[in-house]
């Protein structure tokens, strides 16, 4: 499996559930190219190496809820959910790369814990920029003033990125 396989879009098989960022069992089993029951089969095998912290098995609320983010949910007779999905956290990653001890595992793994540093970065950043702008509103309220100015300058530039293919 090259780098090529595995999909730009990571970011958006890492969910936030119960405060955590996660990746669910059936997503990761695509990665590795495994499927679900078998690789959910190794874990139950080694569950002494996933505590609650590392994995935990989804209620029927939150793999519905899951589900209908992402498009998926089926209401139909026998579309219902017949086994309740994990969510492994960075940590039990890191522990099911141990698990799953083939070639394409470790690439797949790879790949995701930086993701997941990536994304820390950007929650930094972006958290930093908060504390700043909030920071900057206080000083210039204090004066009398707004920082309207600076939400304008913000919004136009957002304006100005334009989607889609440039032509010739």
């Amino acid at each position: 499996m090259t780098k090529d396989l595995i999909p730009a879009n990571l970011e958006t098989r890492i969910y936030t559930i119960r405060g955590q960022k996660v990746m669910l069992d059936s997503d990761l089993a695509e990665l590795y190219q495994v499927e679900t029951k078998a690789l959910k089969r190794a874990v139950r095998r080694n569950i002494d190496r996933f505590p609650d912290d590392f994995m935990f098995e989804l209620t029927k609320e939150e793999a519905e809820e899951s589900r209908r983010q992402n498009g998926t949910l089926n209401t139909k007779r026998g579309q219902n959910i017949k086994y309740l999905p994990y969510a492994f956290t960075e940590q039990g990653l890191a522990m099911l790369s141990g698990v799953l001890n083939s070639p394409v595992a470790v690439r797949v793994n790879i790949e995701i814990m930086r993701t997941f540093v990536k994304i820390r970065a950007i929650a930094a950043i972006h958290g930093e920029f908060s504390i700043r702008l909030t920071e900057l509103e206080k000083t210039v309220k204090s004066q009398g003033k707004s920082i309207d100015f600076i939400l304008d300058l913000i919004d136009k530039e957002l304006k100005k990125k334009k989607i889609g293919f440039k032509t010739k």
